[in-house]
């Protein structure tokens, strides 16, 4: 059975999602959805975004667009795009492009194929046909093709109630510090704080599958039945 794999969010954790695929031994039939959030915060978003263009190339990639993803691209803008980006964490992500080890990296170290990528490549959503996926959340009265960008890249997790789609929704952006999927019945929060200690999540959405990693290179896999209503 083709699987569809939500990825919660990376924030350029390069080791915890090389570990995580390996993992779940990612088969060429599969929809990869990854939820946002590549860059800042962790060490390395040079080789997240590295590794998730190997992922476009290789398998069926359909990576959403997240809020820091929104971020690094404004920081190109102007300096006060560039400054709100610094704060929140683009000062780790300029350090993993800088040419040099210890330096911090400038907007001109980060390469053409990976602009294009955040450009042209990242999604709103993606919906099939008993879940959709979204990186912060909706609106539960408007439709996928209609909902404001408010919603769909800033807003957390606050037990939502039911999408009028009545499909399940799974989202990342809230962070979990428990290292545990947060869901009810229609929705599910994916971001296990991959970056903060915790993990880097991967959820089968058919099956119910959960796989995890994190940046020391352990894995776990469990439930979403041993998980449920965290």
């Amino acid at each position: 059975m083709d699987r569809h794999l939500a990825i919660g969010d990376i924030h350029g954790c390069s080791k915890a999602l090389r570990t995580l695929c390996d993992f779940v031994d990612l088969r060429d039939d599969d929809t990869i959805i990854t939820l946002g959030d590549y860059c800042n915060k962790g060490p390395d978003t040079f080789g997240a975004i590295s590794y998730l263009i190997h992922l476009t190339e290789n398998y069926n990639l359909q990576p959403l667009r997240g809020n820091h993803d929104l971020m690094m691209l404004n920081a190109r803008n102007n300096r006060a795009g560039l400054d709100a980006w610094l704060d929140s964490g683009g000062d780790k992500s300029l350090r993993s492009y800088a040419p040099l080890d210890g330096k911090r990296g400038t907007i001109a170290d980060v390469s053409d194929r990976h602009w294009e990528f955040l450009e042209q490549k990242l999604l709103p959503f993606v919906e099939i046909e008993t879940h959709f996926f979204v990186h912060g959340s909706v609106l539960p009265h408007l439709p996928l093709q209609e909902q404001p960008d408010f919603m769909l890249y800033w807003q957390k997790h606050q037990d939502p109630v039911p999408h009028k789609s009545g499909k399940t929704m799974v989202c990342g952006h809230t962070s979990q510090k428990s290292g545990l999927p947060k869901s009810n019945s229609h929705s599910i929060c994916i971001d296990t704080w991959a970056h903060g200690g915790g993990w880097l999540s991967c959820l089968d959405v058919t099956s119910g599958r959960l796989w995890q990693a994190n940046q020391k290179g352990d894995t776990r896999a469990l439930w979403m039945d041993e998980v449920s209503g965290h």
